[in-house]
């Protein structure tokens, strides 16, 4: 409440949340809206699918102002860009809370973008939340909506509960509605941790079934089994889940996370220490990664001295590595997100935000690609993993067993046969053909200007240019040439357009 109230002062523009299903998005906008003083009229727009002039007629709806029938695009922005100023004149700030906001498409995101341009010396008169799943994230990168993306001051994700966070969430529930907050033993709260992932909305329904079974077993509180049944019920149901996120260990991630839910309940408001909050409370996936990193891995890698001999203390540590899920895990953390069981299998799974796939290849080929990758091994005749998170030409860090272990390139190449497994975001989910348009065509056009370094072009059709833009590609990369922006094609330049993704190359020698 603190942050909101400094915050409303000369905060403005945009800030987004984002989150899986069931981690809690609309409980903590709903909370958000009751904690809001006089000064702040809010207005509220949930599941949008909405055309420019069907958005602009909500936002009217929603603070109540009347317009003609028909109405063109510029009555509408006028209208609210008067109500906009008369409320800045009265003391008054605008809020506008959209939630589902990946509903929207990118011409009604840039028709609100435009919205918040009005402005005085000391802060924007409209204030946009953007609530949504993980795909909102993916739209703003989109090339047409980067000037949106720019006017992003906050970004937040929500994360599951760990154990630890589920067990006080469990407890502070039955609290609040008057029972036993130690109703459920403390293995059946961890198995509850476990079998829903800390997702809220499970962690609800399971413990709801499982104190109906109780009731109708005559049990004075659930019993374990009782519990592993109601698990099973609820969760059979359910698809593989993944969500970005990175551990739980991250003090703002989960300040953020636990006081959201449990001002759901409770009547505590983090996420407007989130919207208005100072910059050090916001967490862009990057700085989540490298937190993830410090926190789980020492500032200075231990370093393997220079032998004669394969070094020993080398082989102890990688006879005692994780296996290969394990390592994708560790891989997912490392770039700030969090696995699914499925994408720790390395499987073609259309749900992800990511690729996983398996290479052979050089040294020099896995430099290039300039991201951090899982190799497989061969020590004492055995197969191990290893996450290589660091490399130069001469040097190498690998994370093993909580540890940073640094030592001469010269040592991996007599255990490491040229397999490694990398992921990398997706930017594409189709096939791209001359004759095509639309955002997935821009990008392209967008991406390949970048590497090629030439200019954009003009339109978002695949047209003769584009054609010849993925020619020159295809050409360069030792591709098929074909002006078909076809899997391999689209996957190649994908690797090449990772801005947001950890770098491999060290920064200085070791």
């Amino acid at each position: 409440m603190h942050h909101l109230q400094a915050g409303l002062g000369d905060g403005g523009g945009f800030a987004m949340l984002t989150g899986e299903v069931g981690t809690g998005k609309t409980t903590v906008s709903k909370a958000m809206l009751k904690a809001l003083d006089a000064t702040t009229q809010t207005g509220c727009i949930l599941n949008p699918t909405f055309s420019n002039s069907e958005l602009l007629e909500a936002i009217c709806d929603e603070f109540s102002l009347a317009y003609p029938e028909q109405a063109s695009l510029k009555q509408l922005t006028q209208l609210i860009k008067q109500f906009l100023l008369d409320s800045y004149a009265q003391g008054k700030q605008t809020l506008l809370l959209i939630d589902e906001a990946q509903h929207l498409s990118a011409e009604v995101l840039e028709q609100l973008r435009l919205l918040t341009n009005l402005e005085t010396e000391q802060r924007k008169l409209l204030k946009v939340l953007l609530i949504g799943q993980p795909e909102l994230q993916q739209k703003l990168q989109m090339p047409q909506l980067r000037q949106l993306a720019q006017r992003i001051t906050g970004r937040y994700h929500l994360l599951p509960l760990d154990g630890d966070e589920t067990a006080k969430y469990i407890q502070f529930r039955l609290q609040l509605a008057g029972g036993n907050r130690d109703l459920f033993s403390a293995k059946s709260l961890k198995h509850i941790a476990q079998a829903t992932l800390g997702i809220p909305r499970l962690v609800n329904l399971v413990c709801d079934a499982a104190l109906k079974r109780a009731y109708h077993l005559g049990e004075a509180q659930p019993s374990q089994q009782t519990v592993l049944a109601a698990c099973e019920e609820v969760m059979s149901f359910q698809t593989s889940y993944a969500s970005p996120a990175v551990s739980h260990n991250q003090p703002a991630l989960r300040y953020g996370l636990s006081t959201l839910l449990y001002a759901s309940l409770g009547g505590a408001l983090a996420l407007c220490a989130w919207f208005y909050a100072p910059q050090y409370l916001q967490q862009p996936f990057q700085q989540q990664a490298q937190i993830y990193i410090e926190q789980h891995y020492p500032a200075k890698p231990n370093r393997v001295d220079q032998q004669e001999v394969f070094p020993s203390e080398l082989t102890a540590l990688l006879s005692h590595s994780k296996p290969l899920a394990s390592q994708i895990d560790e891989l997912y953390k490392v770039w700030g997100y969090r696995a699914s069981v499925v994408d720790t299998m390395c499987l073609d799974n259309a749900q992800s935000q990511f690729h996983c796939q398996s290479f052979q290849g050089s040294f020099e080929q896995l430099l290039a690609t300039n991201l951090p990758a899982v190799l497989t091994l061969t020590v004492d005749q055995a197969t191990h993993y290893a996450l290589l998170y660091k490399a130069s030409n001469e040097q190498v860090e690998l994370l093993i067993d909580g540890q940073r272990v640094a030592f001469e390139r010269q040592w991996l190449d007599q255990i490491w046969s040229g397999e490694y497994y990398l992921i990398w975001q997706k930017l594409w989910h189709q096939a791209l053909k001359p004759g095509m348009s639309g955002h997935p065509v821009a990008s392209l056009d967008y991406q390949l200007s970048e590497v090629l370094g030439l200019p954009m072009g003009e339109t978002e059709r695949y047209g003769e240019i584009l054609k010849q833009k993925v020619t020159m590609f295809q050409q360069w990369q030792g591709l098929s040439v074909d002006g078909i922006a076809g899997q391999r094609t689209l996957q190649r330049l994908e690797l090449l357009s990772q801005d947001q993704a950890p770098s491999l190359m060290l920064s200085e020698a070791l």
